[in-house]
């Protein structure tokens, strides 16, 4: 889940819906200054699938052990530390499953949502809290997904044709693409109150790299600089549950409360 708190308790997303949110910005993505990646729909389906092995986790939701909703939050934007509050096999396994959930059906998304999940584990991780069990286990399982990559590589060649887009160089930019559409569906579904640059730099039509900023105007609204899209201005709904209580003495209680509230949405905006 993603989390955003309020001055009576928290919102709630499903990480499927913030992937599917991203997989819409995905979808504008493209101007006289941004070019759309290649092969368009594998990649886009990499991007709104990636989380795709979550909804069963996101349907029995957990708590921390201080008692707070298990989710992303607005202080993991950008960086990913907060291993002491999860069971490193569970959530290994469920990153794992990231993978093999389209990996049948789209080799080459699955092989994009394996890169995510070892540059979050690896790159974008602080992995000082792991103790030494954890670091074998976190060890065995990177090299699993790059071992799993190169299957998924041969696999799409063959099954996808995508042969001609499976150099280091493609896949990493388009790598990158997930990687820019969903920091940037994260800002919006936290909320982040600040101005941020999203991850990577994406290619121009010029083939140039660009980074894209972006700024909080309030109100749910979000200015991009330079502006990546389609249309000066988008408009997205983004499904929450509302819960108003800040802390959950036991899971079970959590979860009833999280069944029982009504799905809402906001509008998130867009902007030039």
């Amino acid at each position: 889940m993603v989390r955003i708190e309020t001055e009576d308790g928290w919102l709630l997303l499903n990480h499927q819906d913030h992937a599917q949110l991203a997989g819409a910005f995905a979808d504008h993505w493209g101007n006289d200054l941004f070019v759309k990646p290649e092969p368009f729909s594998l990649v886009r389906e990499g991007v709104a699938k990636h989380d795709d092995a979550w909804v069963p986790r996101d349907a029995e939701p957990e708590i921390t052990r201080e008692g707070l909703p298990s989710a992303f939050s607005k202080e993991l934007v950008g960086t990913y530390d907060a291993f002491e509050e999860i069971d490193l096999e569970e959530y290994l396994q469920v990153r794992g499953n990231a993978t093999e959930a389209v990996a049948d059906a789209l080799p080459y998304s699955a092989t994009l949502i394996s890169m995510h999940t070892v540059n979050l584990l690896t790159e974008q991780a602080d992995l000082s809290t792991l103790d030494a069990e954890q670091t074998k286990l976190h060890s065995a399982f990177i090299d699993g997904q790059l071992n799993r990559q190169k299957e998924l590589i041969e696999v799409s060649k063959e099954k996808e044709g995508s042969g001609e887009f499976t150099s280091e160089a493609i896949l990493d930019q388009n790598f990158k693409f997930l990687q820019c559409c969903d920091s940037l569906s994260l800002t919006v579904c936290v909320q982040f109150p600040t101005e941020i640059k999203l991850r990577h730099a994406q290619v121009t039509t010029s083939g140039e790299l660009k980074e894209v900023t972006c700024y909080p105007e309030g109100n749910n609204t979000y200015r991009l600089d330079p502006y990546p899209f389609d249309a000066d201005v988008l408009e997205f709904q983004v499904p929450f549950k509302r819960v108003r209580q800040k802390e959950f003495s036991g899971v079970e209680s959590f979860r009833a409360l999280v069944a029982a509230a009504e799905q809402e949405y906001f509008i998130a905006t867009l902007k030039k």
